[in-house]
């Protein structure tokens, strides 16, 4: 084990010379006519420091100016403010990727030992990661938000969708730096992949039900089978309007205004008949109601579509229609179709028209027959003498 910990370090010493000595080496980017003149400042070391640390600021002031300027022409000919928030993401990054490059080179002349210039070095990639990770949060927000605003395109990013997103792509991306960060600093990163990975099975097992309500209410708000404001109907018996979608839950509020909280993963997997849903919102009432045999069928037609007619609420378009459904064990069996604004007044409106059908019969003399039985006594029993 000693042996593997003293070979690690030695890899890991290794890297980091080869980083300070890939940054440190400005003698191969000068024209040979200004390499003596650097290798006589560099007989300075803190003239040599000071000098670099100015020049990479000065270079990467005009190299963030310049790169500002050439996107900003380019985005001047789109409509959308996101490629300016882009831009605007990453300057700092941007500007600090290249004004630590050249302060690791300052860094290489003030001649420290290797361990500490390693360190030193490791630190500015540190910061230079974790800069770059966080203006990360910022432009996945954006795209993110910029996805949401084309619902045709992107029906599965959604304003409710997005913080799921998002927590998604922040532990990417702090996967992704925390890995870096390890190379960086010469760790091996495979006990850490297994030792998360474990912990990962372990969350898994003891946030089960969690997450399968996470996972479901993001179907139901990608799939939509339903919105806050429709009224839907579950296998399980209860109907209401739908007040809340969220990622763990969906509320229901009943007829009886009282609020039925169920899990995602409960309703995920449920039958849902949703009132409000197809072309529009409209909902279909079926009044059945039943004539005396004897009945005149056509004037019971006629009497049914004057009741829906003379009813304010019942639309014109679709057109109320009846039908004749079936001779019963004792009345002719008709049915009245309405249509209706809204699932919501089916209770009132239904209620309304059956008495409106009771007086409307009563008043053209047609018979609701009723169930009855006869019983016919064949003969009586002789009494005994």
């Amino acid at each position: 084990m000693n042996n593997e910990a003293a070979t690690q370090e030695i890899i890991s010493q290794q890297e980091a010379n080869g980083v300070s000595l890939a940054i440190s080496n400005l003698t191969d980017f000068l024209p040979e006519s200004w390499q003596p003149y650097w290798e006589t400042v560099q007989s300075f070391p803190f003239l040599a420091f000071v000098l670099l640390v100015l020049l990479g600021y000065v270079v990467a002031k005009v190299a963030l100016m310049v790169f500002t300027k050439s996107l900003t022409q380019i985005t001047k000919r789109t409509k959308s403010d996101v490629d300016d928030q882009l831009i605007s993401a990453i300057r700092k990054p941007f500007f600090l990727t290249i004004f630590f490059f050249f302060l690791g080179m300052a860094v290489k002349t003030i001649g420290l030992s290797d361990s500490v210039e390693g360190n030193l070095i490791r630190v500015l990639a540190s910061i230079l990661v974790f800069s770059w990770m966080m203006r990360g949060f910022k432009i996945l927000h954006i795209f993110l938000g910029t996805l949401s605003l084309f619902k045709d395109r992107f029906e599965i990013v959604q304003p409710k969708t997005i913080p799921l997103f998002e927590l998604v792509g922040k532990i990417l991306l702090i996967g992704l730096g925390s890995y870096i960060l390890l190379i960086t600093w010469g760790i091996n990163p495979t006990a850490w992949l297994a030792s998360a990975g474990v912990i990962g099975i372990a969350v898994g097992f003891a946030a089960k039900d969690t997450l399968a309500n996470l996972f479901s209410g993001f179907f139901i708000i990608a799939d939509t089978p339903y919105k806050v404001g429709d009224f839907v109907n579950l296998d399980s018996g209860e109907r209401g309007m739908v007040t809340h979608v969220g990622m763990r839950s969906t509320r229901l509020l009943t007829r009886d205004d009282i609020e039925i909280t169920i899990p995602n993963n409960v309703i995920g997997n449920a039958k849902i008949i949703n009132e409000s849903g197809g072309q529009w919102e409209k909902s279909r009432i079926r009044i059945k109601v039943g004539a005396a045999y004897g009945s005149d069928a056509k004037k019971v037609c006629e009497v049914l579509m004057n009741v829906a007619a003379s009813h304010d609420e019942v639309v014109k378009e679709p057109a109320a229609r009846v039908r004749f459904r079936a001779f019963g064990a004792s009345s002719l069996d008709f049915e009245l179709l309405v249509w209706i604004e809204q699932p919501v007044l089916r209770g009132r409106i239904s209620h309304e028209l059956n008495l409106m059908v009771y007086d409307a019969f009563n008043q053209a003399g047609i018979e609701i027959p009723y169930a009855k039985q006869d019983i016919y006594i064949k003969e009586f029993p002789q009494k005994k003498s």
